[in-house]
């Protein structure tokens, strides 16, 4: 089973996101912001991160820096879920470290379509 951890802030978001990965077979962790994922990420090892973007306090690029320094998080794959979607958004936050990109709102089947290939 693939663990997965989703890191969101807005509730209606969370849901939608942790319902898709559920049905699809991935158990899944929530935190809110990204302090909590660092903090989770230094108790757990995970298969997958999900990360928000626009977080309170620390935004999600920081965060995922943070977490791809920690031993074992070098080559988890982390995917940007973002609001951001303008021309060349995806390129940038591929270039931050991102592995890869879904914007907001979520299209169901494309982020299906996504999250498969990180299904271990």
């Amino acid at each position: 089973m693939t663990n997965v951890l989703v890191v969101e802030d807005d509730p209606l978001n969370m849901e939608l996101v942790c319902e898709i990965l559920r049905s699809t077979g991935f158990i899944v962790h929530e935190a809110t912001n990204g302090k909590e994922a660092i903090e989770k990420t230094g108790k757990q090892l995970y298969d997958l991160i999900v990360m928000d973007i626009m977080l309170p306090g620390m935004d999600g690029i920081e965060a995922t820096r943070i977490i791809k320094r920690k031993p074992g998080y070098e080559k988890i794959p982390v995917i940007a879920l973002t609001a951001y979607a303008m021309k060349g958004d995806r390129e940038r936050l591929l270039e931050e470290g991102f592995d890869d990109y879904v914007p907001k709102p979520v299209d169901v089947s494309e982020f299906m379509r996504i999250i498969e290939k990180y299904k271990v």
